[in-house]
C-alpha cells in the first residue's frame, strides 16, 4: 500500500479550504470565520445592569451575572470558542463560573460550543425539550454536518425546558414559553434584569429564520402540508403582547445590535437597549414576512 506524499495530502487539504471559501453562502461563511475568527469579534457590552452581550457579529450570546454563578444564552457558532472566552474575560468575569449555558434552539450555530464549555468548565446544558429529543431522533436537523468537520458532536443535554416553565437561576428568575416554528423546540425567556433600584424586563424569542419554512426544506423533512409555517406564526402571537423593555436578538440583525453598541460609544449616556416597543414591532415584521411567504405561489 503507497503512502500519501506530504505534497499530495496538502494539495487535499488546500482543495477542501477553496471548495468551502467558493461554495458561497453558510460554507464560504465558517471557512473566512475559523481562518480569520477576529473578524467577527465584537468587544462585549453591558446592556443592563446584569445583563451583557458577549456574542459577535453574526450569532448574539448574552451572560447574566445571577450572583451566584453565571448564565450563558447560546453558545454561538462552532470555531468561535475562543472569541467567546475572551469576550467573558473581556467583560470582567471568569468563564470558569458559568453555571448554565441555555440554548435558544437546537442549530449548530447556536450550541457550537456548549460540548467544548461543559467539558471545560463543567456547566449544565439546557435546551427545549422537542430539540433534545431531535438530537436523538433526527440529528440532522441540527445542522451538525454544515460543521465540515467530522469531530463536531451534539450534546447531551443536563435539563429541558417545557413551555410554562418557570426555573431559577442564582437570583434571576426566568418563565419559558415554548415558540416552535424555526425548529421544534424553540424558546423564548422572560426575566428581570436590575441595576441598584431600576428593573427592566427582558425578552429573548428562539429563532426568526424562514429557512426552515422554505418548501424545499419543509418537504425534505416530511412536512408537506407545511404546517411549521402555521406553527411559526402562531408562536408569534403567543408572546407578541408580552412586556418586554430589552429585547434580546438571536442574530445581531433581529435588533440591530452592532448599530447600537455603535450608537452607546457616541452617545454613552442614552441607553440603545432600552426600548420597550421594539419586541412588538419586530415580532409583528417577522409574523408578517411568514404569512406572505404562506401566500407566495411560487412556495406552495
Amino acid at each position: 500500500m503507497s503512502m500519501v506524499s506530504a505534497k499530495a495530502a496538502y494539495d487535499a487539504y488546500m482543495s477542501v479550504q477553496r471548495k468551502a471559501l467558493e461554495a458561497g453562502g453558510l460554507a464560504a461563511h465558517r471557512a473566512e470565520s475559523a481562518m480569520h475568527p477576529g473578524k467577527k469579534y465584537v468587544h462585549p457590552v453591558q446592556m443592563f445592569g446584569n445583563l451583557w452581550y458577549v456574542g459577535d457579529k453574526s450569532v448574539c450570546a448574552h451572560l447574566i451575572d445571577t450572583g451566584n454563578g453565571l448564565l450563558l444564552f447560546d453558545s454561538v457558532d462552532v470555531g468561535q470558542g475562543a472569541m467567546l472566552v475572551n469576550a467573558i474575560w473581556e467583560a470582567g468575569f471568569n468563564p470558569a463560573d458559568i453555571k448554565w449555558i441555555i440554548h435558544s434552539h437546537g442549530h449548530l450555530d447556536h450550541i457550537g460550543q456548549a460540548v467544548f464549555f461543559k467539558d471545560m468548565f463543567g456547566c449544565q446544558l439546557g435546551i427545549g425539550a422537542p430539540d433534545a429529543k431531535m438530537f436523538k431522533e433526527r440529528p440532522e436537523l441540527a445542522f451538525i454536518q454544515d460543521s465540515a468537520s467530522p469531530y463536531e458532536t451534539i450534546f447531551e443535554p443536563d435539563f429541558v425546558i417545557e413551555d410554562g416553565d418557570v426555573k431559577k437561576f442564582g437570583n434571576t428568575e426566568i418563565r419559558f414559553v415554548m415558540v416552535p416554528g424555526h425548529t421544534e423546540g424553540c424558546i423564548a425567556a422572560f426575566f428581570d434584569v436590575t441595576d441598584g433600584e431600576k428593573t427592566y424586563r427582558a425578552g429573548y424569542y428562539g429563532g426568526f429564520g424562514y429557512n426552515t419554512l422554505q418548501k424545499d426544506y419543509l418537504l425534505d423533512i416530511g412536512d408537506t402540508g407545511f404546517e411549521m409555517r402555521k406553527i411559526y406564526v402562531d408562536s408569534i402571537n403567543k408572546v407578541i403582547d408580552e412586556k418586554v423593555d430589552i429585547f434580546m436578538g438571536n442574530h445581531p440583525n433581529n435588533n440591530n445590535m452592532l448599530g447600537k453598541i455603535e450608537k452607546l460609544e457616541k452617545e454613552p449616556g442614552v441607553n440603545p437597549f432600552i426600548d420597550p416597543t421594539e419586541w412588538k414591532r419586530y415580532l409583528t415584521e417577522r409574523r408578517d414576512g411568514a404569512i406572505a411567504l404562506m401566500n407566495d405561489p411560487a412556495q406552495n
